[in-house]
């Protein structure tokens, strides 16, 4: 009879832990850029995200600016629904690790993916209906928060089941020309369909676009998933995750990087709406202008690590640091461009190298952990990664409101390349003093 993990990381017998069995994986076939879609179960998921996450980014918009409009534009309030909406990761993305390593993760994700839908259609109707408040907003923020808490680990964690370890790179990096392809044509549309309609039937639209995951997800062939042996219920799986993470340096110093760089780099998502009104006096086809340029970069970074991955290249712990420091860098000199054009342009270069960094950082993460502890590391990769905007977003607004637009941005990038620099000596340091073998 096979021994589980316990508690405290042995397995039950007290033992040293054994490495669990990973899903025998499909043959080894990198198949260039789009490699992965040759992988049926992925290639349905893939469709259905590229329809969900238009109207994902359309709502992005959307609530953006109607937090805005009714605040009237207090880059503080902007601050305060990011943090509610992303709040509830830190007290729930490690519990739904958990709930990945022992159930369903297909079944997780179509529970989650109605939630939000549901959440979506209330929040358009109140909007439709002229009824909205800021309070409104505020709520709605946090349901959503809590919904995506519970899917952002199960996601991140299902895509090795859907295509094995040998594609997961590349199936890493098409996931995020999905998303970014998404963050081009979303915000674009958002913007003429804010000035034409208001806000309100962006989030009946998102709403609505739901259906293509979940469909995706119904339709999806459950025997060619590759499903590792499920983690009984006990006590203290949570404390065993923390502890895995710990006792592997490398691997901590990866996830602290992700934290330094998802708290304080990766603050678009507030400062572009408040650079395009309050810097650039812009509307909001300002603002979708310059979430599309951002998105035009990190679309083109992702295609690059596509490709990368496609002909078996493996992300190595030095590329995520140094793709930390050239988005820092390009962070930085986007703050201090001078004119709303060059303020976008810089913009594409500035994505390109954050996305490197995070497919790199995710397929690291992904591929250096066990099976059995996949769904706990990638929530705690997602609490990181996103669970710091509770302190980045309110931060944010303080800076953009005594300092101005271009403040939050600046410093961002500061703070990414200490990070960076800090976390490469550590590699470096632990490199050194790695036991030969």
């Amino acid at each position: 009879m096979p021994a589980y993990l316990n508690a405290s990381g042995g397995t039950a017998e007290g033992r040293s832990p054994v490495r669990a069995p990973e899903p025998k994986p499909a043959p080894r076939r990198h198949g260039g850029t789009f490699g992965s879609l040759r992988v049926r179960n992925y290639r349905r998921y893939a469709a259905g995200q590229v329809v969900s996450l238009v109207g994902t980014w359309m709502q992005r918009v959307a609530q953006d600016w109607l937090v805005l409009e009714l605040s009237g534009g207090n880059p503080v309030a902007l601050g305060v629904a990011a943090a509610l909406q992303f709040g509830p990761i830190l007290l729930f993305s490690l519990w739904a690790g958990v709930l990945a390593d022992r159930l369903d993760k297909r079944k997780l994700l179509m529970a989650s993916q109605a939630a939000l839908a549901v959440f979506a259609l209330v929040l358009g109707i109140l909007d439709v209906s002229g009824v909205a408040q800021l309070w409104h907003v505020y709520v709605l923020c946090l349901l959503l928060g809590c919904a995506t808490s519970v899917d952002q680990p199960v996601r991140q964690s299902f895509v090795v089941e859907m295509v094995g370890r040998e594609q997961l790179t590349n199936a890493v990096a098409l996931n995020a020309m999905t998303f970014n392809t998404a963050r081009i044509i979303g915000p674009a549309i958002a913007g003429v369909m804010i000035a034409a309609v208001g806000t309100g039937w962006l989030f009946l639209i998102n709403a609505a676009t739901f259906v293509g995951t979940i469909g995706a997800l119904l339709s999806m062939d459950k025997a060619k998933l590759l499903r590792p042996t499920r983690l009984p219920r006990a006590k203290g799986q949570l404390r065993a995750g923390l502890r895995y993470v710990r006792e592997h340096r490398e691997l901590a110093t990866i996830l602290a990087l992700v934290f330094c760089v998802g708290t304080f780099g990766l603050t678009f998502y507030a400062t572009l709406a408040i650079a395009a009104r309050n810097v650039f006096h812009g509307g909001p086809q300002a603002y979708g202008l310059l979430s599309t340029m951002l998105a035009v970069g990190t679309l083109a970074g992702a295609t690059l690590a596509a490709r990368r991955a496609g002909n078996g290249a493996r992300p190595r712990p030095s590329v995520v640091v140094a793709a930390a420091m050239a988005f820092g860098v390009l962070e930085a000199a986007v703050g201090l461009m001078p004119t709303y054009l060059t303020f976008g342009l810089m913009l594409i270069p500035a994505g390109a190298a954050v996305l490197t960094f995070t497919t790199a950082a995710n397929s690291t993460v992904q591929l250096s952990v066990e099976p059995t502890m996949r769904g706990r590391v990638m929530a705690l990769y997602m609490l990181l990664f996103v669970g710091g905007t509770p302190i980045g977003g309110p931060l944010v607004g303080w800076l953009a409101a005594e300092y101005g637009g271009r403040a939050p941005i600046v410093l961002g990038g500061v703070v990414t390349v200490v990070a960076a620099a800090t976390c490469g000596l550590l590699l470096a340091r632990a490199g050194r003093h790695r036991p030969g073998p």
